[in-house]
């Protein structure tokens, strides 16, 4: 009798979990602010990235050119 029980108990859990699943899964899913401006969020943050790299690079006075030939003066 107990086994009897016990296996419609859990027969009766696993069932209510898997309407609870089913009843989730065909329930529209309203989109969020990420499904709505992912793309632009992304785009405006590579965008503000570069500007400031390049703010940064074109204004720190970076001497690019790492060649000594024409600085260096030769020894006597």
């Amino acid at each position: 009798m107990f086994h009897l029980v016990k296996n419609a108990l859990s027969h009766l859990q696993v069932r209510s979990i898997q309407q609870t699943m089913a009843r989730q899964s065909h329930q529209k899913r309203m989109p969020d602010f990420y499904d709505k401006y992912d793309n632009a969020v992304l785009a405006s943050e590579a965008t503000f990235c570069i500007a400031i790299w390049t703010y940064i690079a074109t204004q720190i006075r970076i001497e690019w050119n790492l060649s000594s030939v024409g600085r260096v003066t030769p020894k006597e």
